[in-house]
């Protein structure tokens, strides 16, 4: 596994690459994050890694709104709707976990979409952060909800209009 950490205006980011795709993208104060183990190296010149390092940049700077970058998030075939879904969430829009289900043909389940949502390894380029509660409030989020207001924010979601 190679790796590099990514400084951000919303917290330093562990990015992980496996041959030539990003399997992880974490707050590395987050609950779920990886640590580094012995079969990794350091690899901030790793060409996925070099990508995911300025598409980012140019996020958080409002020059990008989507991100074009082999993805390889690992999970259940459940999981992997529910991230494919995220991915759906256009810039600057959120979804409630309740519509994620429906679209999905699971409308009751609402809060398996948010279990599998606080699973996403790869935050922000799989737009966790846009997932919100039926009644329009931030919940659920691994990175903590004043990292899903400031992404929100950054993206003109937050807070709502009207």
């Amino acid at each position: 596994m190679d790796y590099t950490l990514i400084d951000s205006p919303v917290g330093a980011l562990l990015a992980l690459a496996a041959a030539d795709a990003l399997v992880g993208l974490y707050f590395v104060d987050a609950a779920h994050a990886p640590r580094p183990g012995d079969d990794w190296s350091a690899s901030p010149r790793h060409a996925v890694l070099q990508d995911t390092r300025r598409q980012l940049e140019e996020y958080f700077e409002q020059r990008r709104r989507t991100f074009d970058l082999p993805l390889r998030p690992t999970g259940t075939p459940f999981q992997s709707q529910v991230w494919q879904t995220l991915q759906d969430i256009p810039y600057g829009s959120t979804r409630s976990y309740g519509a994620m289900a429906a679209l999905l043909g699971q409308p009751g389940a609402a809060r398996a979409v948010g279990a599998a949502n606080a699973r996403n390894p790869i935050s922000i380029i799989v737009p966790c952060h846009r997932a919100i509660g039926a009644d329009g409030r931030l919940v659920g989020y691994a990175g903590g909800l004043d990292r899903k207001a400031a992404l929100l924010k950054l993206e003109g979601a937050w807070p709502p209009q009207g």
